[in-house]
């Protein structure tokens, strides 16, 4: 009995350990692949290398150190972060305030898959070099220094997903290679110097979701193969100097296809277009073949191990009891066995959570090590505009609306963002980049997915409207706005775990009128011609805020001034800040008018009245225009000296008036007519002042 029972136990032991297993096996698997060994010395020379390029000064970098393991324990080499087989995978250095070179040693990270080296200070040329990482999946370089020509090389990468050039003064032509990149979703090359034609094989790219050409010096016409991608959401050309026919088939992208600046375009299916001499047809130059398609290299994601549930049936419903000591000792030592089974099973796990969670924090802003694996969701990578539904609750990554609240869906400038694509792109709010911080708000400068540089308002949600109807109808009225001089909104955000709000705004890259104001030795200085640009530029935005029209109401800015009148790239003006105050609580707007009255922003009857008319706006265009002349911030000696509401034409002393810097080198009509402008617009009475429509008629602009 005793030897049946014995060989019973060994049998239960047997099948335990059968069964228990694979649950060890998978266990001891992720702590091997968890737990990688130290990068190699060949991946740590390169990141030495690359340091020294990057960061010429030595004092940006502390951590990345020789002796120190990049995919170790401990604080080296911050920003990078490594995948399971102890490579290099991602290097995050955005908004570092590097100020050196791309050293062409990290092609020697062979498992990169991401690189971010964006909104920096980096100069030279693009390492050819690139185009020797079979895994790169994203490569972000924008808003740079950098030159030279857009290498041929990065054809050769068969896992990119998002190419983000922009905001360099890169030159040259398109290369035709970009073309063999199957998995491209974002292609941004915006703003740089780039020449040529638009190469036809971008066609060819079959996930491309948002391509942004504008702002260079490409030339042609545009290839009718763009239309038909099939993924494409977003097709940026403005600012070029394209001509011929536009392909019909853009015009399924409605808002998302932008061809402002190019007077030479033509096509009978767009309002805005004049008409082709010969027709409007889709005959446009296809260009060269694409060359050999590239093989794919798959980036498979980690995979979570499954877990496995265990049965314990014995027969006839029970397991036997024996009274034997040898069978109670085999019990104890079974039992024994399976909790230092589960024990060591339950450790290994707890070592794998322990390992990620350090991996997720030592990536300094890029994200976490799973957001870097190379992913980019056509559903996210795209920066074409959705319709936007928000819910009741501070949170809007819940789906549905209790209250049924909807923004207008008549051209969506809107799309829901979630916490994560907000803190990922302002790196976590990182201090480097902070654009200004007022009494309610806060804002930093960030770049989202799909490669678009934004501004990033945070708002503390005590500012804001108590009842949620009421912002959300603030909110809508923000999104009707739609105008080439106002900024435009991107997105929008609340998290109730952080009690804020979040604007989420184009990037305006040469930041606001105040920077231009009072310049010192060495700095810019606006030449006439931008000046004038300016002042025609915000008169429209006012002019159109002011107007009714079918999908949005007349609406007064109420806060007008220099700091609120921001700067492209090209030095198109841009007004901000319209319609939040319908945002805030009204103490926070009360607020925001102290630093306006100290400036003489604000018209003379709000001291009596309280309210504010189109006419207020009108007093603090008047304004601006005078600081625009002046080139000063502080203008009420002049308002004084002239009387504060003369003619329309100054006959005061030019020399006395205009910016001296400008050294005599600006039209003297022209700055006659604006003084004069700008005395109308400064009336001490409301009723003399003109309205913006009156004023653009004066300035000679149309809308």
């Amino acid at each position: 009995m005793a030897s049946t029972t014995t060989k019973n136990a060994l049998l239960l032991l047997l099948l335990l350990l059968l069964l228990l297993f694979p649950l060890l096996h998978s266990s001891l698997a992720d702590v091997s692949a968890a737990a990688p060994s130290s990068a190699s010395a060949a991946e740590v020379d390169a990141l030495m290398e690359l340091k020294v390029a990057l960061d010429p000064s030595g004092r940006l970098l502390p951590s990345w150190a020789r002796g120190g393991d990049p995919c170790g324990r401990g604080d080296y080499f911050e920003g990078v972060s490594c995948d399971a087989r102890g490579r290099v995978a991602a290097v995050s250095l955005q908004g570092k305030g590097l100020a050196g070179t791309i050293s062409p040693a990290v092609a020697m990270l062979p498992g990169l898959t991401g690189l971010y080296l964006h909104y920096n200070e980096l100069a030279g040329a693009i390492p050819r070099q690139l185009g020797d990482l079979p895994m790169l999946a994203e490569l972000y370089l924008g808003v740079n220094n950098l030159s030279g020509t857009i290498p041929v090389e990065l054809g050769r990468l068969p896992a990119l997903q998002v190419l983000q050039l922009g905001y360099n003064q890169l030159s040259g032509s398109i290369p035709t290679q970009l073309g063999q990149l199957k998995k491209l979703t974002v292609l941004a090359l915006q703003s740089n110097q780039l020449t040529g034609a638009i190469p036809a094989s971008l066609g060819d790219l079959p996930e491309l979701a948002r391509l942004d050409l504008s702002s260079n010096r490409l030339f042609g016409s545009i290839p009718s193969k763009l239309a038909a991608i099939p993924k494409l959401a977003t097709l940026d050309l403005r600012n070029n100097t394209l001509s011929g026919s536009v392909p019909s088939g853009l015009k399924k992208l409605n808002e998302g296809f932008h061809f402002d600046n190019n007077s030479e375009l033509c096509g009978a299916h767009f309002d805005s277009l004049k008409p082709c001499a010969n027709g409007d047809e889709d005959d446009n130059e296809e260009g060269s073949k694409m060359a050999r398609k590239p093989e794919s290299t798959n980036v498979k994601p980690l995979q979570a191990p499954q877990t496995m549930n265990v049965n314990r049936d014995c027969d006839n419903g029970g397991c036997s009891r024996s009274s034997s000591s040898s069978t109670t000792l085999s019990s104890g030592a079974i039992l024994a066995g399976t909790i230092i089974i589960i024990g060591g099973a339950a450790a290994c796990g707890i070592s794998v959570i322990s390992w990620r969670r350090r991996q997720k924090q030592k990536v300094g802003g890029g994200g976490t090590v799973e957001s870097l694996e190379g992913r980019a969701s056509s559903s996210n990578a795209s920066s074409s505009l959705i319709n936007v539904e928000y819910s009741s609750g501070w949170d809007t990554s819940s789906e549905g609306s209790q209250q049924g609240l909807r923004l207008s869906p008549e051209w969506s400038p809107s799309v829901r963002y979630n916490m994560e694509e907000v803190e990922c792109a302002t790196q976590y709010f990182a201090g480097a980049n902070l654009l200004g911080r007022s009494g309610f708000a806060a804002t930093y400068r960030g770049a989202m997915r799909d490669g678009a540089a934004v501004a990033v308002k945070s708002i503390g949600k005590s500012s804001c409207k108590a009842e949620e109807a009421d912002f959300l109808r603030g909110l809508r009225a923000i999104t009707s706005l739609r105008h080439d001089n106002l900024v435009a909104l991107r997105g929008f955000c609340r998290s109730r775990a952080r009690g804020e709000c979040f604007l989420v705004y184009e990037f305006m890259a040469n930041g606001s009128l105040s920077r231009y104001l009072d310049v010192k030795d060495g700095d810019v200085v606006l030449d006439w011609a931008t000046r004038v640009s300016i002042i025609k530029g915000i008169a429209k935005g006012i002019e159109y805020l002011h107007s009714s029209k079918a999908n949005k109401a007349a609406l007064v800015h109420q806060n007008i001034c220099a700091d609120k009148i921001l700067m492209d790239h090209l030095f198109v003006p841009h007004l901000s800040g319209a319609g939040e105050h319908k945002l805030l609580a009204d103490d926070v707007v009360f607020s925001t008018l102290k630093d306006s009255a100290a400036m003489g922003y604000l018209a003379p009857e709000y001291t009596t009245t309280g309210r504010f008319t189109d006419r207020s706006d009108v007093y603090a265009f008047g304004v601006v225009v005078f600081q625009v002349l002046t080139g000063r911030k502080a203008v009420s000696s002049e308002l004084r000296l002239l009387g504060g509401g003369g003619g329309a034409e100054y006959s005061g002393k030019l020399d006395d008036l205009v910016d001296p810097r400008l050294g005599g080198r600006f039209s003297r009509p022209e700055a006659a007519k604006l003084a004069g402008i700008a005395l109308l617009c400064t009336s001490e009475s409301p009723a003399q002042r003109p309205a913006m429509a009156a004023v653009l008629q004066q300035l000679g602009a149309t809308q």
